[in-house]
């Protein structure tokens, strides 16, 4: 869809940054045919540079489905670009700006995992040791272990769609609460399981509950500390923090709205609440330039062994498409270009994020729109990351073109994978 006049949004100008520490280009071989004498060399793979025309069209149509605004970031060889669209608080009119923080949602799903398995790296826990192994009696199946839930293949239920199943009522009920993380156990197994204990990939916020609680069991602390010392401290992510049960995001920030259940309803401001139905699973507060140091970090190998990234990145299907897959904590989605990123989507009430960089760090981008509830809006912010690691495509044929500009662009062909049900 072209610009246009009646657009109410704000495009951001490009920010460029210094290149970021150096990571050898990838590299690939090939014989010399017209001089058969000459030996084999080597030449850098090509690396498309990111479409931001096609960066903001995906913006554009987050918006056009629902989103008061939206944002993304690329980081690459050659600096960072920057794009914002809309408004970050409707009552204000203020336009969404880059620097502001938002709730990550499930994100936060791989900095408990990171944490985790540095843990297991110093022998606190072991992956395939039954989670009873560490907490004794929680769970009612001892063949349950700790990669089972870093895979999702536990069984254990989302106790978050039978919670959410009326959206804002739902919210309402939990905006303020604060739960203990066996209350939140307690709501799965009261439900009948989904799979036997690794048979099947079945997304369930329950998994990372536990992940928190293993966590504080290892280290005796909150894992708020935990995140603190291992990850944000490190890695200098100033903007990035977990403050549960706090119901505010602090300083400059950009507001979340929720969008109801019935076709045409009013949007509700979601921004305010505890996100103590998730915690470990899905709490965790940053900004786009945090996440993209934190997955390039993560890439490079700044936080676990290669051993550790080894495990983490060891992926199966998640649907029949063979496009999406997941790992410990992580999840891998192949483009249409041939190129795999890494990384995780987020979805809580207000906010929709993807984070996620090349396999060598090289090239990351995160993306956000403040809104919720509304899968098209999702599916469209999706659309960034085709735009940004495959560059432009050439132009189709006229007889050829789509009548879909969301086609033309291969964006559809990555639906968005929702962490949650739609009803979030």
């Amino acid at each position: 869809m072209p610009l246009s006049s009646k657009r109410r949004l704000a495009v951001s100008t490009t920010l460029i940054a210094a290149l970021a520490a150096g990571v050898a280009p990838a590299t690939s071989a090939f014989a010399a045919t017209s001089l058969p004498t000459a030996p084999a060399a080597t030449t850098p793979a090509a690396v498309p540079a990111p479409d931001m025309e096609g960066v903001v069209a995906a913006l554009n149509s987050a918006m056009d489905n629902g989103a008061p605004g939206a944002m993304a970031r690329f980081t690459g060889p050659t600096g960072v670009s920057s794009r914002t669209v809309g408004v970050q608080d409707r009552v204000s009119g203020e336009a969404m700006d880059i620097r502001s923080r938002f709730r990550i949602g499930s994100v936060s799903k791989t900095f408990s995992t990171v944490v985790l398995l540095q843990l297991v790296e110093e022998g606190e826990l072991e992956l395939d040791k039954p989670v009873n192994t560490y907490l004794p009696g929680l769970l009612p199946d001892d063949r349950i272990t700790v990669r089972h839930l870093l895979t999702h293949r536990s069984g254990l239920a989302d106790y978050t769609n039978a919670m959410f199943a009326n959206t804002v009522p739902g919210f309402e009920a939990v905006r303020n609460r604060v739960f203990s993380y066996q209350e939140l156990v307690d709501l799965s197994l009261s439900e009948p399981r989904t799979t036997e204990p690794g048979v099947s990939y079945k997304y369930s916020n329950a998994n990372f509950v536990v992940v928190g609680m293993l966590i504080e069991k290892a280290t005796g602390r909150p894992v708020a500390d935990a995140y603190e010392r291992r990850i944000f401290k490190p890695l200098h992510l100033h903007k990035t923090s977990y403050v549960h049960p706090d119901t505010r995001i602090k300083g400059l920030h950009a507001r979340g709205y929720l969008h109801p259940d019935e076709a045409g309803g009013a949007l509700v401001d979601s921004t305010e609440q505890t996100v103590s139905w998730a915690q470990s699973a899905g709490a965790v507060i940053s900004n786009p330039a945090d996440l993209n140091t934190f997955t390039s970090a993560l890439m490079r190998g700044r936080l676990l062994s290669p051993a550790m990234m080894e495990a983490m990145t060891t992926v199966t299907p998640t649907d029949t498409t063979n496009t999406r897959f997941y790992g410990l904590g992580l999840r891998r989605y192949d483009l249409s270009c041939g190129t795999q990123v890494y990384g995780h989507t987020g979805t809580v009430q207000g906010f929709y994020t993807y984070t996620f960089s090349t396999r060598d760090g090289r090239r990351s981008l995160s993306a956000m729109a403040n809104t919720s509830n509304h899968g098209a809006a999702n599916t469209a912010l999706g659309g960034t990351l085709e735009a940004a690691f495959c560059g432009k495509k050439p132009a189709p044929a006229a007889s050829a073109r789509s009548a879909s500009p969301s086609a033309d662009r291969g964006l559809t062909s990555l639906p968005a994978e929702r962490d949650l049900p739609e009803r979030y």
